[in-house]
């Protein structure tokens, strides 16, 4: 996930991040609720530092930060640096605006935003944690690229800053960038994959597809909707969903596999594995120990193969964990 470890103020414990309590009463606005002068200023914040992160313009993003954040600029930069593959290329189109007002609580706290459309009928739900009184914004754009059968632009990636208001402009609180589409596919297909795939009764797979399905509809962890949270409750029905430790055997030889996760560190839909090792540390049996562990997982569990485009491997022994390689799913045996 390419995004910004430390990006929210300083001065905030923890930074913004999900939290599990409501503090303070807050209030959002959706974009379509705003007046004409707070939707003018952070659409035009929001295009110009979308433009500025697809074209790796790091002059812009430095000199739009919050003075709270200025001493983290590192991090916010290897944050842009890093997702610079999820949207190159990519025209910059705003989607989404949220207006939160925090200034009624009396100090720094946990706040809930419940963002609601004109009629009530779909409410996004933003939960920060360690939030100063202010005004705060989530601007939401994406990066279109070309156009693909059936449609007339494809999204390649997406950007979500945090705004805070400073002297009446709005600045550069923190930013997350994320694919749109891994392996040619978008979330939706992966979220229809997943369904198809619990029907075929092939449950490691489905329960994975869900996960990306979530990676890639999901460009942040502190924003809820009612369509993610009904992928929630589908990848929780998951029958026979994966379970740990998980034995595999190949050969004479049996390796306990302590975990599995969705993995999308080289822009492709892989699958991490962590399994404990027999203690090999010449690098050559490292590699023959963890092409055996991988293809005897997949014999275990062959949906996976069509499903994914490959596996890591990471060795554990002794609570330390090593990653050993990456490998295409058609150079595992």
């Amino acid at each position: 996930m390419h995004l910004c470890r430390n990006w929210a103020f300083p001065l905030i414990l923890g930074g913004f991040v999900a939290a599990s309590a409501a503090g303070h009463a807050s209030s959002c606005t959706s974009q379509a609720e705003m007046n004409s002068v707070d939707r003018s200023a952070l659409a035009s914040t929001g295009q110009r530092l979308a433009v500025a992160v697809v074209q790796q313009d790091m002059a812009t993003m430095q000199s739009a930060l919050l003075p709270a954040v200025a001493a983290q600029w590192d991090g916010i930069h290897n944050a842009i640096e890093q997702g610079a593959a999820d949207v190159k290329g990519g025209q910059p189109q705003l989607n989404s605006m949220y207006l939160l007002d925090n200034t009624g609580q009396t100090g720094t706290g946990d706040a809930q935003f419940f963002c609601s459309n004109a009629d009530g009928s779909m409410t996004v739900t933003i939960t920060l944690s360690s939030l100063p009184p202010g005004r705060f914004a989530v601007v939401q754009a994406y990066a279109m690229g070309g156009p693909t059968p059936g449609s007339t632009h494809s999204i390649i990636g997406q950007i979500v800053f945090i705004l805070g208001q400073d002297g009446g402009a709005w600045k550069l609180g923190g930013v997350f960038i994320r694919p749109a589409m891994l392996g040619g596919h978008d979330g939706v297909w992966y979220w229809q994959r997943a369904r198809e795939l619990t029907k075929s009764d092939s449950p490691w797979a489905a329960y994975y597809c869900y996960q990306a399905a979530r990676y890639l509809l999901l460009p942040v962890d502190f924003i809820t909707s009612p369509n993610l949270e009904k992928l929630d409750q589908e990848l929780a029905q998951v029958p026979h969903a994966p379970q740990f430790p998980y034995s595999v055997t190949e050969g004479d030889r049996t390796w306990k596999i302590d975990g599995v996760r969705f993995d999308a560190a080289l822009h492709e839909p892989d699958l991490g594995v962590t399994y404990e090792t027999t203690g090999v540390t010449d690098p050559a049996a490292q590699r023959t120990e963890a092409i055996a562990v991988l293809g005897a997982l997949l014999k275990a569990q062959p949906a996976l193969r069509q499903a994914f485009h490959g596996l890591w491997a990471y060795a554990s022994n002794n609570g330390r964990v090593t990653p050993v390689m990456e490998l295409p799913m058609d150079k595992i045996p």
